[in-house]
């Protein structure tokens, strides 16, 4: 009865993926020795997501508070959250093996002064709780830097509990 329910919850979730037109890009990877996601204990937590797009190129790079809107930077989020889910199906095969999302900690190049870092990366959580659910709900933390790799004006990783 439990792998019915499971290859039940498999089909569901790759209908909302379809019905969210969602379509992972990547999955890109760090450069060695680093690892895109590390499973340990019933977790699963991604090296940190620049936003790419399905060219790899960066979604709107830049610094928030001097270019770069608080809109763009929220879309810029999302895809990091998709870059996330890239990763993460790469490394368990299905994302129906995620039980549920932990915790997001969002990195946002911001300008002196600039302080929507939570409004920003709240484009990454949005798309979170639309794939998962209430699954989806997290904690998180927002937190302004001065610059991210490769120009890229978010960065985020994501932790997720594994299903038995």
């Amino acid at each position: 009865m439990r792998s019915g329910h499971h290859g039940a919850v498999q089909r569901q979730s790759r209908r909302r993926l379809a019905e969210l037109g969602v379509v992972l890009p990547g999955p890109f990877l760090p450069h060695e020795p680093l690892g895109a996601v590390v499973v340990h204990g019933g977790r699963a937590r991604t090296s940190g997501q620049l936003p790419r797009d399905h060219d790899g190129q960066l979604v709107h790079p830049g610094v928030l508070g001097a270019g770069v809107t608080v809109e763009q930077g929220a879309e810029a989020a999302r895809w990091c959250a998709l870059n996330a889910l890239s990763v993460l199906q790469m490394e368990l095969g299905e994302l129906d093996r995620i039980e549920r999302v932990l915790t997001v900690l969002g990195f946002v190049a911001s300008a002196p002064g600039f302080v929507a870092q939570p409004a920003v990366v709240d484009g990454a959580s949005a798309l979170l709780h639309e794939v998962f659910g209430d699954a989806g709900r997290h904690s998180r933390s927002a937190v302004g830097v001065a610059a991210l790799p490769r120009g890229g004006a978010i960065e985020i990783d994501v932790e997720v509990a594994l299903r038995g």
